[in-house]
């Protein structure tokens, strides 16, 4: 099922077409969502995002439509298990596995004929492109990981760097709460969200977009319970021994790496892929955290378009 509404012309500026469909994953379906600019550009390849969470939807990076004002068309997903694609809220633990990822994004590259696109991939996003970029798949032509950790052991040395530094009284009640397992109290929720304002998103209040994202996660957290766990800082989920640094030097794709001054992402978390990846470049937003694209939209844009046009051939 798809819908195309007709361009639009507002104040003399064309409207990118939008549309949505569903792509068969299995058994199962994956949503859709496909911009394509008013006035394509020759050579212009399409830019495919991957979310985060995992099962974060793609509300959240909705506004990356606006690369399509440089003449390629933007692709937009929800993974398997959020958003608007299948719910599983009912599949074990191991069902859960990168392997389904990456197995749900080859399935769709096929189904929409990509020959050859760029690939950007925020949080976990960035992660699951490295997944799929160890792979060497012949479409390939640039990777842009995200405000993304190598490993989820140094996203968690990373977080407790930063948790350190949060009030004392803050510290103690996410502690007590911990040890208590009573991670949805008020107050450990409240002690949360001064961690995700530093760290997370630092727009207040924080935008529908994101707000969205949240949300929906909120109401199936099945994902990203199993996955990552309760929160961004307290990883107990099957992600949590999660590391590609071994794997890295198989990634042969133009790769950017980027992240925010105070991003939740810590140095330590992203320097292997500068290490390790051969064919990398890397930009950090001074002032931003990790949904760094919410946070300085514009600049962000900028930075990956310039990326992109880079790296066509």
């Amino acid at each position: 099922m798809s819908h195309r509404p007709p361009t639009v012309v507002t104040r003399g500026r064309a409207v990118p077409d939008i549309s949505t469909r569903t792509v068969p994953f299995g058994e199962w379906e994956t949503w859709v969502r496909i911009t394509e600019p008013d006035e394509p550009r020759a050579g212009a390849l399409p830019l495919v995002v991957l979310h985060g969470g995992p099962g974060m939807a793609h509300d959240y990076l909705r506004n990356l439509d606006e690369l399509a004002s440089s003449g390629r068309t933007v692709i937009h997903y929800d993974q398997l298990g959020c958003g608007k694609s299948t719910h599983l809220p009912d599949a074990s633990a191991d069902f859960w596995t990168p392997q389904l990822f990456v197995d749900e994004f080859e399935n769709l590259v096929a189904a929409l004929g990509l020959v050859d696109y760029h690939l950007l991939g925020q949080s976990w996003g960035g992660m699951l492109g490295a997944e799929i970029a160890t792979r060497r798949p012949n479409g390939l032509r640039s990777l842009s990981i995200c405000n993304s950790p190598a490993s989820m052991g140094l996203w968690s040395e990373g977080a407790a760097e930063l948790r350190a530094l949060l009030p004392e009284d803050v510290q103690a009640t996410l502690t007590r709460h911990e040890a208590a397992g009573t991670l949805m109290h008020p107050d450990y929720l409240a002690a949360s969200e001064e961690f995700y304002q530093r760290h997370v998103c630092r727009v207040v209040p924080v935008p529908d977009d994101f707000q969205r994202s949240v949300d929906q996660m909120e109401a199936d957290p099945t994902v990203y319970h199993t996955m990552n766990g309760p929160n961004e800082f307290h990883v107990v989920g099957t992600l949590r021994t999660w590391n590609i640094i071994d794997r890295l030097d198989q990634i042969e794709a133009s790769t950017l790496v980027v992240a925010g001054e105070f991003d939740e992402a810590t140095p330590i978390t992203w320097q292997p892929f500068l290490d390790r990846i051969s064919t990398v470049t890397s930009h950090v937003f001074p002032g931003a955290s990790h949904c760094t694209h919410l946070e300085q939209p514009e600049t962000f844009r900028s930075v990956i378009a310039a990326f992109l046009a880079q790296h066509e051939h």
